[in-house]
């Protein structure tokens, strides 16, 4: 029981730090020390190492007191005095850090004094850190204008539909990528809890961007001879249709592509490339339709010789010439092929004299144009106009640099689903690889894949190559020219102003009418007018197809070509129809199921065709068939008044027919010197008591037209019948 008791006094001692009696004076104390005398005496040598661990904190607060007046931003009077009493508590701490150093220990009577004012500072640097802390806290976004709601949103790092509802609760209406005001914006930010702060420009700033002119890329210079390296020659077929063009190109790459093509003939431009005795050859075959008159300007413009093809048992044709007049607008070496010589009808010497006879000198006849008969369907002579090809070439002496800036020409393009918007093109210059950026035309894009004429991929396509591209960010245009450029940046921003002078072009101001013009403007405005929407499969078909329609020209009817694209039929299309009153033509393209739902639905006609003279003519014949039949008078007899007679009826004329026929359905109208004074139709006609159909030349009979009562004797009738013609554009 004394040790129990003994204990809670000692613990108080080295808590004091000081070696006086006072914590064990109570009255409790003087009892346990009464009867525990021994284990008093035992503890008494304990308080005797407490004396030194005052003398330490000294130094301790000293250090403290430095920190301190570091920390605090206004040092008061009275402050140094106010740290003695941290000093104590923080006795316990350093006291293991003591040093035995005696220094004077000031009395702690005045230590107690300062601790009444220490709470005073705390209060005054309490405000002063909490609103530091309130000031970190402070969420600050900064956006600039436009302020799209996807951008705020993620700015908030909130879900772009929380910010939508929180601005349907204030009335508006917008999706992701519209912008809004800065004054909503600000709203929304004070909701959740962030400060929206507008950008301030500096005072005598700009208000405008400095724009970028982009320029592009300017014709390469002439390549050192070093640089220049043999490429593949690069060789159109041309002819006119049904010659065997395609045929004699199936032959050559063992493939069959006529059959593929509706109709038996070619309607697109075909890229491919044939190996031959370990050389290359580049083959373009082009259409021979009248109708694709550009797409065989298009191919001479790109090709290096052009082999033109005849039929040994036709002879040059009409596009044969029109091709023959590409070549030579280009300047490009011309090969005559003969082909169809195993017919039995075929005569080589006729057609070579018809060449003659169209200026185009032949070997053997004088000239220096190489002349090859060959069979398309037998494969006689394809070698040896391979041979003349190559020998051809060699003498040209194609040479390109595949380190240059690569350049190249769109021979046709497409949407192909799945793939979006693709083209084939000839590489002109340098090499093409994946990822290089370019502009097309009026759209940029970045090469994501190459495609050859076989189906491979490709990583790079050197001069020469015919691929396909993939990466287009729009539809281009057969004949458009394509450039790398170094920056995907540059391309877009060159697609964005091409695209903006384009926009510009088509909403300027149309012709206002002058007083010339106005009465034709007029006039023009009362043709009946056929509306199309023209889809086809690809681009240089597109512009044959708008080519041709371009030349049907009548003054008794309008043709409005509302919108004309590439790719398949859809609903918009039929909407578009449907709005405009127009027919949908298709060519060489298929239906969405959606869009003939829509068809059916809004009563809009879908015509498809895969034939382009089919589609031409049918379309001449819906504007004929929109004419008002032209309305013509057929005489058929006349009759004279002998005598009138005036019945109850009415007066009836008394006649005899001096020619032709007079017949009840049939009009008539009443001449008085040689002047109509009356024009309808006939109420009766008989023959004494009876009705009769018609009265013959040389017979009485009576007549009566309409209403009319005023027949005098003399007077002719003229019966006549109206027939209607069909007109034509």
């Amino acid at each position: 029981m004394a040790t129990t008791r003994a204990t809670p006094t000692q613990k108080p001692a080295p808590r004091r730090g000081d070696g006086s009696a006072a914590p064990r004076s109570g009255p409790g104390s003087s009892q346990g020390l009464k009867k525990t005398a021994p284990p008093v005496a035992a503890a008494a040598p304990e308080p005797a190492p407490a004396p030194p661990a005052p003398k330490v904190p000294k130094e301790v607060v000293s250090l403290i007191d430095e920190k301190q007046k570091t920390v605090r931003p206004r040092p008061a009077e009275g402050e140094k005095g106010g740290l003695t009493p941290i000093s104590m508590k923080l006795k316990p701490i350093t006291a293991g850090h003591a040093a035995p150093v005696p220094e004077p220990v000031p009395a702690p009577a005045p230590a107690a004094e300062p601790e009444r004012p220490q709470p005073a500072p705390a209060a005054v640097t309490a405000p002063v850190i909490e609103e530091e802390a309130e000031e970190s806290d402070e969420k600050i976004i900064h956006i600039k204008p436009p302020i799209i709601i996807k951008e705020l949103a993620a700015q908030l790092g909130l879900r772009p539909p929380q910010i939508m509802k929180d601005l349907m609760e204030m009335n508006i209406f917008a999706n992701i990528n519209q912008s809004i005001e800065a004054d909503v914006a600000a709203t929304i930010c004070k909701k959740h809890g962030f400060t929206f702060e507008r950008e301030k420009r500096e005072k005598g700033g700009g208000v405008h961007k400095v724009e970028i002119v982009v320029q592009p890329p300017k014709l390469p210079e002439k390549p050192r001879e070093e640089e220049l390296k043999f490429r593949p020659p690069i060789v159109t077929f041309m002819g006119h249709v049904d010659h065997g063009k395609t045929s004699l190109m199936d032959h050559i790459r063992n493939a069959r592509v006529a059959a593929g093509e509706a109709g038996g003939i070619t309607q697109h431009i075909g890229a491919y490339r044939v190996d031959y005795k370990g050389q290359q050859i580049t083959f373009l075959d082009t259409p021979g339709h009248e109708a694709f008159t550009a797409m065989r300007a298009r191919g001479a413009n790109v090709t290096d010789i052009v082999v033109l093809v005849v039929a040994a048992d036709d002879g040059p044709m009409p596009q044969t010439m029109e091709a023959l007049a590409h070549a030579r607008a280009a300047k490009v070496p011309i090969i005559v092929a003969i082909n169809k010589i195993d017919l039995p009808s075929a005569n080589i010497d006729k057609v070579k004299g018809q060449l003659q006879e169209k200026g185009l000198l032949l070997e053997g006849w004088g000239g220096d144009v190489i002349v090859c008969p060959v069979s398309a369907l037998k494969g006689t002579g394809i070698d040896h106009l391979l041979e003349m090809i190559l020998l051809q070439a060699e003498v040209l002496e194609l040479k390109a640099s595949p380190t240059a800036a690569p350049r190249g020409t769109v021979i046709e393009a497409q949407i192909e689903p799945g793939r979006g918007p693709t083209a084939t093109i000839i590489v002109r210059m340098g090499t093409l690889k994946i990822g290089q950026p370019f502009i097309c035309g009026n759209f940029s894009g970045k090469v994501k894949s190459l495609i050859d004429d076989k189906g491979a991929l490709l990583k790079e396509a050197p001069p020469s190559t015919p691929v396909k591209i993939l990466g287009f960010a729009g539809l281009p245009y057969a004949g458009d020219e394509l450039l790398v450029m170094e920056s995907e940046r540059d391309t877009k921003v060159l697609s964005e102003e091409r695209l903006d002078a384009q926009r510009n072009e088509k909403l300027a101001s149309p012709a206002r009418p002058t007083l010339e013009n106005i009465f034709d403007t007029l006039a023009a405005g009362q043709h009946p007018l056929l509306k199309l929407v023209i889809k086809c499969d690809v681009q240089g078909s597109m512009e044959a197809l708008l080519h041709s329609l371009g030349k049907i020209q009548s003054k008794k009817i309008d043709l409005d070509i509302i919108h004309a694209a590439v790719g398949p039929v859809t609903e918009s299309d039929i909407l578009l129809a449907s709005a405009s009153d127009a027919v949908v033509i298709g060519f060489n393209i298929k239906v969405e199921s959606s869009a003939a739902a829509a068809a059916k639905r809004e009563g809009v006609q879908i015509k498809l065709f895969s034939i382009i003279y089919e589609l031409i003519d049918q379309v001449k014949e819906s504007m004929a068939g929109m004419l008002d039949p032209e309305v013509r008078e057929s005489v058929i007899g006349h009759a004279e008044v002998k005598r009138v007679f005036d019945l109850t009826r009415g007066k009836v004329a008394g006649c005899l027919v001096i020619d032709g026929r007079i017949a009840r359905t049939a009009r008539a109208r009443v001449l008085r010197g040689r002047q109509p004074i009356y024009d309808g139709g006939l109420s009766t006609l008989r023959r004494f008591q009876d009705d009769v159909k018609e009265v013959r030349n040389g017979l009485e009979c009576g007549i009566k037209l309409g209403d009319f009562n005023e027949y005098e004797a003399g007077d002719v009738i003229e019966c006549y019948n109206l027939e209607k013609f069909p007109q034509k554009l």
